[in-house]
């Protein structure tokens, strides 16, 4: 008796360590799942990357650009279709030209902005669509012809099929309407920031009419050109991840009192043009 007792205590007590790691195995398995799912992502959007680096940039080189240029965006956006977005530059390397991609985004070039000789090219602001989680690149040319590369991660989705408002003709009031804000105080030669607004609905094409329960079609800003007294600023060259009602932060250096002229080009090549004292009178 005292025998089958032994044994049958110690089935017991095996059996109640045996389900007692059931739960850890269970747990290790699905640490190992879903870490192998991380690494398949990464992969992926790795390969998007270089897809998109060969589209854009054919077989020029991209240098780590932590010394160049910064991105700056929420992680975690609280409204994917206005996720704001800092680019910095750095450092004392003459900027040409900067361009920001959405990896994930049905048109990923997001714009390109080539600088002018009015331009400040420190600081740039904007706010774009956001489809999916995404890394979001933005490169440097700078003045010699090299290329210099920043990237962040965003958690996000929605943002280009997200409706622009209640309805189509409400968003198309006012199209065109500009609004020009200096940051900061005038003073000739010193850089100074300005903020542009524009009223435009930048339909994608992917949006919903609220209304008639139809896909709105497409009218996006394709470019805008700002120059001061005649003198280029900014060319920028843009797409569907634009936001809906442009806000747009850039640098340039007044030399005197002058004329801010901006020109912006929608998909159905109507132009809105709009001049703006500098300092306002």
């Amino acid at each position: 008796m005292g025998v089958t007792r032994s044994l049958l205590a110690t089935l017991v007590f095996g059996a109640i360590a045996t389900v007692a790691q059931v739960p850890q195995a269970w747990a290790d398995d699905a640490d190992a799942v879903m870490k192998a799912h991380a690494a398949q992502d990464e992969a992926e959007r790795a390969a998007r990357w270089q897809a998109l680096h060969q589209e854009i940039f054919g077989a020029r080189a991209l240098s780590e650009g932590g010394d160049v240029i910064q991105i700056e965006a929420p992680e975690h956006a609280l409204d994917a279709a206005l996720v704001p977005v800092t680019l910095t530059m750095k450092g004392a390397q003459p900027i040409k030209s900067v361009y920001l991609v959405i990896d994930n985004n049905p048109a990923p070039l997001a714009g390109h902005f080539s600088f002018g000789p009015r331009a400040d090219p420190r600081t740039l602001k904007l706010r774009v669509r956001v489809n999916m989680y995404t890394y979001m690149h933005a490169v440097a040319e700078t003045t010699d012809g090299k290329l210099f590369v920043a990237r962040q991660f965003i958690k996000t989705s929605g943002g280009c099929s997200a409706p622009v408002g209640a309805d189509d003709a409400a968003a198309m009031k006012d199209i065109g309407l500009m609004k020009l804000h200096i940051l900061g105080n005038f003073s000739p030669g010193k850089p100074l920031q300005a903020q542009l607004m524009i009223r435009h609905p930048n339909f994608n094409g992917m949006q919903m009419d609220q209304v008639t329960r139809g896909f709105t079609p497409a009218r996006f800003i394709r470019s805008i050109d700002a120059s001061y007294d005649g003198a280029s600023v900014f060319h920028l060259d843009s797409d569907i991840s634009l936001s809906t009602d442009p806000v747009i932060t850039f640098g340039f250096v007044p030399d005197r009192k002058g004329t801010m002229q901006l020109v912006v080009r929608d998909s159905k090549d109507v132009a809105f043009n709009h001049s703006f004292d500098v300092p306002a009178g």
